[in-house]
């Protein structure tokens, strides 16, 4: 069997021009209660896929029988599909897309197994979301035995490939594979040469702290551009963030990418709440969604949110940023850039 690097594809950095955006619609299950908590979700859901709507075509999958009440909060202009779903992290259980130099599209369908078999999670369904979405695509589907999620993974285009030891080489997920064997599939299914590890995730994406997975790179750091990283910094020293924060910078300060170019980090103050509902909150602007001219950026209603939003602004000064209440989403578990996956713009689209 081929790969998809040998074949010519390779994930395309998140910053090329999509062809629609990949969300999945809150259903009753462990992460979302069934009252309060599942229709605040909803909202908060809704609210990302009309902004992003603004600049591209969005499809939600629904659980069966859902398309209806998504669409009323989703208003008009969003596609809904159907389809049996556990819980609602289209990052996470959807495909990671590929193109090649000729227009064609692919997608990487990994293993999914809840975030490391989390006692909370449910993922008989979610395990199919990324097949299934990649056929509704129209792209030709690869098949990883690596648990892996793509919370877990950024890119930067040019063969660079950002990820966290605490997911891919974690116990919970691929108990016998070594590094050397984890930047070998990785390597085959991304089309990507270079891998810096960065050792975990932030406090909070960690147990006892609810929902989390296990230190997902997608909340820590990711590229604006090739050479340069967005990274989170959190500068109270009140928080346990602080130290995980200086070690990642100071590792992604002493890297190179695949080019051999030394990166530039552009630091992003957290949000000045450290806590929430007596727990240490793992708020971050880092997870971000980068849309066609847009970029949807998570607010927290902290005097910080400007901060980050004029970081965004001089970072990318030809897309509109656009914040979004992202509060909702955290105590589920996770971000923007987590319930959001994009699909490349290619000829087979």
């Amino acid at each position: 069997m081929t790969t998809p690097a040998a074949d010519g594809f390779r994930m395309p950095a998140e910053w090329t021009p999509h062809e629609r955006t990949w969300m999945a619609w809150p259903g009753p299950n462990p992460t979302f209660d069934d009252g309060d908590g599942l229709a605040a979700s909803r909202r908060a859901w809704a609210s990302v896929a009309r902004a992003i709507r603004r600049f591209e075509p969005v499809t939600v999958v629904c659980g069966p029988g859902r398309s209806a009440e998504a669409r009323a909060l989703l208003g008009p202009g969003i596609d809904t599909v159907e389809r049996d779903l556990d819980d609602a992290w289209m990052r996470d259980i959807g495909p990671t897309f590929l193109t090649d130099d000729r227009g064609g599209l692919a997608a990487v369908d990994w293993t999914f197994n809840g975030w490391g078999a989390q006692d909370w999670a449910r993922w008989e369904h979610d395990a199919k979301i990324g097949a299934y979405v990649s056929d509704l695509a129209g792209a030709k589907t690869y098949t990883s035995r690596l648990v892996n999620e793509g919370g877990g993974i950024h890119v930067d285009g040019e063969g660079t490939v950002l990820l966290t030891e605490s997911v891919q080489l974690g116990p919970e997920r691929n108990p016998h594979w070594t590094k050397e064997r984890v930047e070998a599939e990785i390597h085959a299914h991304l089309g990507t040469s270079k891998a810096i590890w960065l050792p975990r995730g932030l406090t909070a994406d960690y147990p006892p702290f609810g929902y989390g997975t296990l230190g997902h790179v997608d909340i820590v750091a990711a590229f604006a551009r090739p050479g340069v990283v967005v990274a989170h910094s959190q500068p109270d020293p009140a928080h346990p963030d602080h130290e995980v924060t200086r070690e990642v910078i100071g590792l992604l300060r002493s890297a190179t990418d695949a080019r051999g170019r030394a990166l530039e980090v552009v630091e992003v103050p957290a949000p000045t709440v450290l806590e929430a509902d007596g727990h240490w909150v793992d708020y971050s602007y880092i997870n971000h969604y980068l849309c066609n001219d847009g970029v949807v950026l998570c607010a927290f209603d902290d005097p910080r949110d400007e901060t980050a939003a004029g970081i965004f602004g001089r970072l990318f000064p030809d897309r509109t940023v656009t914040p979004v209440d992202a509060r909702r989403i955290f105590a589920a578990g996770g971000g923007i850039h987590c319930i959001t996956q994009q699909q490349p713009r290619s000829r087979r689209a």
